[in-house]
């Protein structure tokens, strides 16, 4: 049984690590901050730490004692790139220098994402070994974390692990793409109906964590080489990838639906459209949302494609269920739970 503490416990991806180590049995505690709803994670019996990972202090606090810190506290959307910056570059800063404050260091295990290495070309999906080029704000973000990991390789064992897009139950993200399909039989791929994507279920995620944290590879343990070497980096994805315009098919099929109505355009102009008044939505309730100018520059990038070869070879990880029928299952969670 380790001892293990989870920042992002009450996110999506966060909440199903969580469970997932109680399930097996490991000593749980949870970086919670004061707002945060916490009973879901109250009813499995974890240890609730209040914090924020903006704040060293209380991120000190909350490593000491663990074996394992799964790092996932992070914001994917906000109005402000200094945002994105202070919980996902400097939070990380914060978690990672209370790690190596320890006389010993536990194993840290961060979420980064695909969005930090960059888009992919048409004819290979990405690899751990090719240079990273982030193009959006989150992106950069995300990699500026990773280089602050490779600057505290050689004090403390880190993995990092980069997710394309994740999907599953109980995922606010991607629910909008399943309730335009299911109530109206349209697909919303304005730009990016021919772009090829890679995707990873949320409970396989969850299940390449675990082994990251068990035995996965670390960073180089000099800096200099932490930061290009692909060492210690793990993508993690299925093995389909889907155009955009198959994704919205394949989602149709689970609901029974023939034909789906794929909404496309030639060029960005309408996919900027959207995002432009998507922005001003957001704005006016006081809440980022999910389609905005940097997800658009992303969306226009190119594909994002990723292998997840190495995980594979190293870790022995394989998704336990086929791409569709984990996209059936999470149409099904939307369809008992009334999300859509």
């Amino acid at each position: 049984m380790a001892r293990v503490l989870v920042t992002g416990a009450t996110g999506f991806i966060g909440s199903k690590l969580t469970a997932r180590l109680v399930e097996r049995g490991d000593d749980v505690t949870c970086l919670v901050r004061a707002t945060s709803k916490t009973r879901p994670l109250e009813a499995l019996g974890v240890r609730l730490a209040q914090g924020d990972v903006r704040s060293p202090r209380r991120v000190r606090a909350a490593v000491e004692g663990a074996d394992v810190v799964y790092h996932l506290a992070g914001l994917v959307t906000a109005f402000r790139q200094s945002d994105l910056h202070a919980v996902n570059t400097e939070g990380f800063r914060n978690v990672a220098a209370a790690c190596a404050a320890r006389t010993t260091p536990p194993t840290l295990v961060s979420i980064s994402s695909l969005a930090a290495a960059g888009p992919s070309s048409a004819d290979r999906p990405r690899v751990e070994s090719d240079p990273a080029r982030p193009v959006s704000h989150y992106g950069r973000a995300k990699r500026a974390a990773e280089l602050i990991a490779a600057d505290y390789s050689s004090r403390v064992p880190i993995t990092i692990v980069r997710p394309p897009i994740v999907f599953g139950e109980g995922d606010v993200a991607m629910r909008d793409v399943f309730r335009s399909i299911f109530r109206f039989g349209v697909h919303l791929a304005l730009g990016v109906a021919p772009k090829r994507y890679s995707l990873i279920h949320v409970r396989d995620l969850v299940d390449a964590m675990v082994l990251c944290g068990d035995r996965g590879s670390r960073l180089d343990a000099c800096a200099e080489f932490a930061a290009h070497s692909p060492r210690g980096y793990y993508f993690v994805a299925m093995d389909d990838q889907p155009t955009f315009a198959d994704l919205g098919r394949l989602i149709g099929q689970c609901f029974g639906r023939q034909r789906v109505r794929i909404m496309s355009s030639s060029g960005p102009s309408l996919l900027w459209l959207a995002a432009a008044l998507a922005e001003v939505g957001a704005r006016v309730r006081g809440t980022p949302y999910i389609l905005n100018f940097d997800k658009a520059r992303e969306a226009l990038a190119g594909d994002w494609t990723c292998s997840a070869q190495a995980i594979r070879h190293d870790l022995g990880f394989t998704p336990q269920v086929p791409f569709v029928d984990r996209l059936r299952q999470t149409s099904d969670w939307y369809l008992r739970h009334g999300w859509l």
